[in-house]
């Protein structure tokens, strides 16, 4: 049996390499990783599926590498070392705008959290860098706290978890539900005005939240 020929790499194999992460995050995102062809993403990308294989070893660690892909993107996003020389409460809002702008920017990536969660995290559990991107911004966001807490801003007690699963809950929602919100409640999530107010409301929630009473 012969071995499988290494397929003829491109001139620019990063740029390659990044279509295809590209493409294949719009592709899982609409149809799950059960249902995206690399058939499809392979002429998306005019491409082969063999270099698709070779770069990823496989429609799964291609999933894999996207997730990787997104996770490492929100987070580089929120770690913003400036932060450091801004009040707690001036930090805080900026990390709650930038996630909710994140969030209402890469609808893909709510879609992808979506469905690994449908799927019980099977693939994102097998990951050690976004877990290890996951602690880090827990850390940063703890920082931010603690430097509330000892200037008198912030309560005490406070929860990193707490206040880190609030502040993605609120604006994942945004993104997740604008639909049924928009043919129910008839208001348009993705409307720019709706979208400065819904922000500046995610905004005084979390600090309604964290402030001293």
């Amino acid at each position: 049996m012969h071995a499988a020929k290494t397929p003829k790499l491109p001139k620019d194999p990063d740029r390659t390499r990044e279509d295809i992460l590209r493409v294949a995050t719009e592709a899982f995102s609409r149809d799950g990783l059960a249902g995206a062809r690399v058939d499809d993403i392979a002429e998306l990308t005019q491409t082969s599926k063999r270099m698709i294989y070779y770069y990823f070893e496989g429609k799964e660690g291609l999933y894999r590498a996207v997730l990787d892909r997104c996770y490492d993107d929100i987070r580089t996003r929120e770690a913003d070392a400036h932060r450091d020389d801004l009040e707690p409460e001036a930090a805080l809002a900026n990390l709650v705008r930038v996630k909710f702008d994140y969030h209402h920017d890469h609808p893909d990536f709510i879609r992808l959290v979506m469905v690994e969660n449908i799927n019980k995290g099977e693939h994102i559990a097998s990951l050690p860098e976004p877990r290890m991107r996951g602690k880090l911004a827990l850390a940063q966001l703890n920082t931010i706290l603690n430097r509330g807490i000892e200037t008198g801003v912030f309560r005490r007690g406070l929860n990193a978890l707490d206040v880190h699963t609030m502040i993605s809950a609120l604006c994942f929602y945004n993104v997740s539900n604008r639909w049924t919100v928009k043919h129910i409640l008839d208001v348009d999530m993705c409307d720019p005005l709706e979208i400065t107010r819904r922000r500046e409301v995610v905004v005084d929630a979390v600090l309604c939240f964290v402030r001293t009473a």
